[in-house]
């Protein structure tokens, strides 16, 4: 029942949170000459972050001519793999959903489908540790390539003394952290539910019918052994009236009950 709520909705908030963003920095460039400067250079970037095609002007503090600049990197096959494997994870929990309330007899029929849904469990569960950690350490290369002190290194003006370059305003990452937390997350929902699909398929079925028969010959076998044999029971060693229940030289009434007191008696 965890699986079929918690995995269309994880899916949605990972691949929304990634899918969706679009960040923004803004940094100045403050010329000596100050009709040179621009205290407002916006550059804007989303996914699927590819910051080698994101462009911008920044001015050079050497008169009117601006430099054309672009940012470094290009981070779209993490963001881009993170974001599909979400997307399909969303589609077939959606489809797993419908057919566990609706098809519930023709999902069991022939243990086919509890087979397929292990299958498919287990590849999901796969494919989002790795994607979740592909986009974890693209995250990471974005967050440097977008800092706004790496990006005023890339200006000629800023190499120069005797201007001054300052960031204005960092973009905002908590919607990709977000992202990153929902792609473990799912990792962790999916491979927690691998024992239980794996519990409806025949391989359980039949490895629990395993032990109930090895479990039945061990008994079998304990009842049939020396376990079970007279050799403690009436007719054993152990079970006989032997020497101890006899009334041997210890129970008898011999001399030491009769010769004693009948001389006695007779010196008297």
């Amino acid at each position: 029942m965890c699986m079929v709520i918690f995995a269309p909705l994880f899916a949605i908030f990972a691949f929304a949170t990634c899918g969706g963003y679009s960040g923004e920095l803004h940094l100045s460039v403050d010329c000596a000459n100050k009709s040179e400067s621009d205290l407002n250079i916006d550059i804007a970037f989303a996914y699927p972050f590819r910051l080698h095609q994101v462009n911008f002007d920044a001015p050079t503090c050497e008169g009117k001519r601006r430099e054309k600049l672009s940012l470094i990197g290009d981070f779209s096959s993490s963001a881009e793999f993170f974001v599909t494997i979400a997307v399909f994870a969303f589609l077939y929990s959606l489809a797993a959903t419908v057919v566990y309330i609706f098809f519930q007899n023709k999902y069991r029929e022939n243990n086919r489908g509890p087979l397929i849904d292990f299958i498919v469990t287990v590849v999901f569960s796969f494919l989002w540790l790795v994607s979740s950690s592909a986009w974890a350490k693209g995250l990471s290369d974005v967050k440097i390539a977008t800092d706004p002190e790496e990006v005023l290194l890339l200006m000629s003006a800023c190499k120069q003394q005797s201007n001054k370059c300052l960031p204005v305003r960092s973009p905002v990452m908590s919607s990709l952290n977000t992202s990153v937390v929902f792609g473990f997350l799912n990792f962790i929902l999916w491979a927690g539910n691998i024992w239980f699909v794996f519990k409806e398929t025949g391989w359980h079925s039949s490895g629990q019918r395993h032990a109930q028969d090895t479990m039945e010959k061990q008994s079998s076998s304990y009842n049939q052994g020396g376990y079970n044999q007279d050799s403690y029971g009436p007719a054993g060693g152990y079970n006989q009236p032997g020497s101890y229940g006899q009334v041997g030289e210890y129970g008898q009434s011999q001399s030491y009950g009769q010769s004693g007191p009948t001389s006695f008696a007779n010196q008297i």
